[in-house]
């Protein structure tokens, strides 16, 4: 992609960039905020009761989609930035849309029983080694769709082929796998101490510093798996 001069827009000047660098995360932000709006909604009318877990993980889908547009968003203003922002993230939602939704369904799907397991373990009749067997899945879970997000973020594959580069990633590029496993245990820290409307106002930075740590898997991926012309 060819790169496009910042001064094209933007201007030359140290104080024209930075402030068009704020301008953006602050869409980012909003934008965010606003994708993450229906997800708090839903959550602050549900009883915080294991009968309300499908809910709860339901209220997650519009998360997947909103998080691939921010990060097809932060490549598109690195390689073209210019005085509209927004521009990325709705080309990026609406491009990625279903195929993100392919894959984050079913992570939803798998995840909610596994979530079920860890708030039930130590009942009656519920086998207590369940709770960490079911909570390192999800660990496992959770690290390898921050895999497979960067990938159908950024690259157009089948869906299968996505995941299958998602795996193999996740293993190869390790380090961005324990960069994925400390931005989940932050995150999990933000809703522990003050809450899920805190952890939606952080989400810009989360999404920055996630593609902050996927960007060798972006050059890994196009050596490895992108046909040269």
């Amino acid at each position: 992609m060819t790169r496009v001069d910042q001064s094209d827009e933007i201007g030359a000047g140290i104080l024209s960039r930075l402030a068009a660098a704020v301008y953006r995360y602050m869409i980012l932000a909003v934008f965010g905020f606003l994708n993450a709006l229906p997800t708090l909604i839903l959550w602050t009318f549900l009883r915080a009761d294991a009968s309300n877990m499908v809910l709860f993980m339901a209220a997650l889908l519009p998360i997947g989609p909103a998080g691939s547009a921010a990060v097809y968003a932060l490549r598109a203003w690195r390689d073209s930035p210019d005085l509209q922002p927004s521009k990325a993230l709705i080309r990026g939602y609406r491009l990625n849309l279903f195929d993100t939704l392919k894959w984050w369904v079913p992570v939803l799907a798998v995840a909610t029983p596994l979530m079920m397991n860890v708030v039930l373990a130590g009942d009656a009749g519920v086998w207590p080694a369940v709770r960490p067997v079911s909570l390192a899945l999800i660990v496992l879970m959770g690290i390898w769709s921050a895999q497979l997000l960067v990938v159908t973020s950024l690259f157009s594959f089948r869906t299968r082929d996505a995941m299958r580069i998602a795996t193999v990633e996740a293993i190869g590029q390790w380090r961005a796998s324990l960069g994925f496993l400390a931005l989940m245990v932050v995150a999990a820290a933000v809703v522990g101490l003050w809450s899920e409307a805190v952890l939606a106002l952080m989400g810009w930075a989360f999404v920055c510093l996630l593609w902050l740590i996927a960007k060798p898997i972006e050059a890994d991926v196009a050596a490895r798996f992108i046909r040269a012309e």
